[in-house]
């Protein structure tokens, strides 16, 4: 399933033409509560070997318009993982510190060591992004930094750090329904940010420069684009994703340790 929702790389990119609403033929959450159950056993399989091995780290990069779900789908997916082995990191306006670095500073102190997951709720791409739709950038400055982010990229993968990067898609009428629902709801009004609402004058904006990223910076980690008004969809594509992912570093079980195996040899003497 993930490989379908793979953007191919550098290619142009029209979401309007992706139904965010699609679910793959799949009826309700019912239909995959088996097989979420065992991609989430698989997943905490997976993350032991990785950690046991310190050889390899894996990076979750989570982008999408106001209300996509990110808080959400790294709290299902994730949660169920050894927390020793995992962190996650919320990008907001640049401190005072982050400002005074390059725009790649504080996302470079954030990347997992190895053995290690970590996932970014918004990432390094708000620097082409918001930036633009609010001119704080040129279109210039924009496009030597889609250069800095695949070599960043490129950079992380060669010491083996795979970067997996996930567009959560939803449409414009299902940002207003969950707008409206942190509004009149008081148990979610603290969701809330004013900005939202102002930002979704910017749908187009937003929807364009996104479509640009996807296309631009693909080389060195392609996207994957998951349909996200249903979120029982979403999270489970999303768990697919993430198990795929590290299926693919091909991780093994770490050979004995010859000095444990010394050391159980001498408690069963003493014994």
């Amino acid at each position: 399933m993930p490989k379908s929702f793979a953007l191919p790389v550098k290619k142009k990119v029209d979401l309007t033409a992706i139904d965010p609403s699609d679910t793959g033929g799949i009826l309700s959450k019912e239909e995959i509560i088996e097989e979420t159950l065992k991609l989430k056993e698989e997943f905490q399989e997976l993350q032991e070997m990785l950690v046991a091995g310190k050889k390899q780290a894996v990076l979750f990069v989570f982008q999408g318009m106001d209300c996509s779900g990110k808080d959400g789908v790294i709290k299902h997916v994730f949660s169920g993982l050894n927390p020793q082995g995992v962190s996650s990191y919320s990008f907001k306006t640049p401190t005072e510190e982050e400002s005074l670095h390059d725009f790649l500073w504080r996302a470079h102190t954030r990347t997992p060591a190895l053995g290690h997951i970590t996932t970014f709720n918004r990432s390094y791409y708000e620097d082409v992004l918001i930036t633009r739709v609010h001119d704080l950038i040129t279109d210039k400055v924009a496009k030597r930094r889609f250069k800095h982010i695949n070599h960043f990229e490129e950079l992380l993968n060669e010491n083996h750090t795979l970067v997996v990067k996930i567009f959560l898609h939803i449409s414009k009428e299902f940002q207003m329904k969950k707008l409206k629902s942190r509004i009149e709801d008081p148990s979610k009004n603290w969701k809330l940010d004013p900005n939202d609402i102002e930002e979704r004058k910017s749908w187009k904006q937003h929807r364009k420069h996104y479509e640009e990223v996807l296309e631009k910076c693909s080389s060195a980690s392609p996207w994957y684009i998951v349909p996200s008004d249903h979120r029982w969809y979403r999270d489970f594509v999303v768990l697919s994703i993430a198990v795929e992912s590290l299926r693919s570093l091909k991780l093994k079980e770490p050979d004995p340790n010859p000095e444990l195996i010394r050391f159980l040899e001498q408690i069963a003497k003493e014994d």
